[in-house]
């Protein structure tokens, strides 16, 4: 949409008087509610059960229009067996008894959605990967003549050596040199004509979208068909001959100038991202919903580093030998595992409500999403699933690399795996059915990033944050890209247990210490949240709940103990 160039007067509520800023709407009523009169419109009980929404998220009002039957009477309903709009009274006549009614405005919104959707999908998807086609056409003639005029220095280098031999052969593989480029040039810019034209087509789909969508006749909206989206043309990369350098021999100058060879490799398809199902649903938050994040969100802001930290309480856990690994779940438990392979469930008073014995010796977990516990076997190179009804299956298999560490995405529900093989290390995202997203093992030198990934964690802003046992804490952003690492303060760093908090801080065990390191979003040393004097002796997992109470598990006991940092 075009920006105006003159200031323009805010939008005001809709409620007589009110002169403040609109920011929701009422879908029921089509009213502009502030702020503070959608709290009171929801408040008052004949509107308890409002759809209130942002204002950008509004349906939009059907204008009204007389029935051509009974003028006295809007038309509001369309018959389904009929395909016409109707009225009240329409709907008792004789030749639509029976009939299905659509309510008007309802199917008038979807169509206006399902435009929008269209127009998103162009601008978010069609439109960028085009461009994107077309920027990597123009970068391959960039990097063909780049090749091209590598070809010919060593062509001259050979051609100078015994010019008085070759000048023939070198101007007959400079005209075949030259075909080739001209012909692969003209199937370049082939290309990009054609990725040109459908640039324009894409773009004068979004004006005629538009110009449906701008309609003051909402029966022409209704009537236009959903238009389907021409497939992104295919494009392929040039394949660019090779120069085979020649023997220097009197008897055989065409050996010795070597010959340009076209491979007979089939040009590769420029790869096309399929469409994410994010563009076909689009999240609403409800006036609800969006009460409650403003109150995380206040809740948040109030919150500050204690001036001390303060034991809460303590407790054993029966049946396990110390306490290697700590995560909560959604259900307001904990889960433990120990070096054993020991796998227990706790409830927030230490209480065991379940035990479960694994293959895995310090074997890592998490809750996912939906309730479900994963965990890893290192042994067997398998992530396991154990869903609430207690069924254990095998959900990802890792085979020639051993998972080592994992975490479920409390943003997105996508699983981050810490595993190792060998010399080599990485950390691998996969989505909520286990499919592999991303790879992360190599900075852009080349250099590998991890070494032994122990422990893995997400902070709240996406980073993915990785205890490397052996001597850093690694921290990439969520497209996997370096963010920066903390090594400790001056004296030898050991990282174990990680885990982040609401305000963003990550909080990391030492294990050469003997102390929790407390860290900012990006990576300032804060304090040593705990230390020897709090009596800890082996620091190994740490995890913070809803109330954010710190869970600290050591390595010579099976004591789990909490603390209140936070204030």
């Amino acid at each position: 949409m075009d920006i105006p160039r003159r200031a323009q007067h805010f939008l005001e509520c809709g409620i007589e008087e009110c002169k403040r800023n609109c920011e929701f709407y009422c879908n029921p009523c089509h009213q502009r509610l502030c702020k503070q009169c959608s709290d009171a419109h929801l408040k008052s009980p004949e509107n308890k059960n409002h759809e209130v929404v942002l204002y950008q998220q509004r349906k939009r009002q059907l204008l009204a229009e007389k029935c051509k039957i009974h003028p006295t009477k809007d038309v509001d309903m369309l018959c389904e067996e009929c395909q016409v709009p109707v009225c009240s009274k329409c709907v008792t006549q004789q030749i639509h008894r029976g009939h299905i009614f659509t309510d008007l405005e309802t199917i008038y919104a979807e169509k206006y959605a399902d435009f929008q959707q269209e127009i998103f999908k162009i601008q978010e998807y069609f439109l960028p990967i085009s461009q994107d086609l077309q920027k990597e056409i123009k970068k391959d003639s960039s990097e063909m003549k780049h090749i091209m005029d590598n070809i010919r220095t060593s062509m001259k280098t050979e051609g100078e050596t015994l010019k008085s031999l070759v000048d023939t052969v070198i101007s007959e593989n400079m005209k075949q040199l030259d075909q080739i480029e001209n012909s692969l040039l003209e199937d370049l810019n082939t290309q990009d004509m054609t990725m040109d034209d459908y640039i324009t087509y894409l773009n004068n789909l979004v004006k005629e979208l538009h110009r449906c969508l701008s309609s003051s006749e909402p029966q022409e909206l209704m009537s236009e068909k959903k238009p389907k989206i021409q497939s992104i043309p295919e494009t392929t990369k040039p394949v660019t001959p090779e120069f085979t350098a020649g023997q220097y021999n009197k008897s055989d100058v065409t050996k010795l100038l070597g010959k340009i060879q076209v491979p007979t490799t089939k040009a590769e398809k420029r790869e096309i991202r399929p469409i994410k199902s994010v563009y076909n649903t689009a999240m609403k938050p409800t006036h609800k919903q969006m009460k409650e994040d403003r109150k995380k969100s206040d809740r948040k802001q109030t919150l500050s580093l204690s001036a001390s930290v303060t034991k809460v309480r303590e407790f054993n856990i029966p049946g396990v030998r110390n306490v290697y690994h700590v995560s909560k779940d959604q259900s307001h438990t904990l889960w433990i595992s120990d070096g054993l392979g020991n796998l227990v469930q706790l409830d927030l008073q230490g209480n065991v409500i379940h035990k479960i014995k694994t293959s895995d010796g310090r074997g890592c977990h998490t809750v996912t999403q939906d309730g479900d516990l994963i965990f890893t076997d290192k042994y067997n190179s398998v992530i396991n699933r154990i869903t609430q009804d207690n069924n254990i299956t095998e959900f990802i298999k890792t085979g020639v690399w051993r998972p080592l560490s994992i975490h479920s995405s409390h943003i997105n529900g996508d699983l981050l795996l810490g595993m190792k093989k060998d010399d080599e290390a990485k950390v691998t995202r996969y989505n909520k059915t286990g499919k592999e997203l991303k790879k992360i093992q190599r900075d852009n030198k080349g250099w590998q990033l991890y070494s032994v990934p122990y422990y893995i964690t997400e902070n709240i802003n996406g980073d993915i944050c990785t205890s490397d046992l052996y001597n850093e804490v690694v921290v990439m952003n969520k497209s996997g890209h370096d963010r920066f690492s903390y090594t400790g303060q001056k004296s030898g760093f050991r990282p174990y247990g990680i885990c982040t908090n609401v305000l963003g801080h990550i909080l990391v065990c030492d294990g050469f210490s003997d102390t929790v390191h407390l860290l900012d979003q990006d990576g300032q040393f804060l304090s040593l949240l705990i230390t020897k004097q709090q009596g800890v002796k082996t620091p190994r997992s740490v995890c913070v709940d809803d109330e954010n109470n710190l869970y600290l598990g050591q390595g010579d006991t099976n004591t789990l103990t909490v603390y209140k940092y936070l204030q």
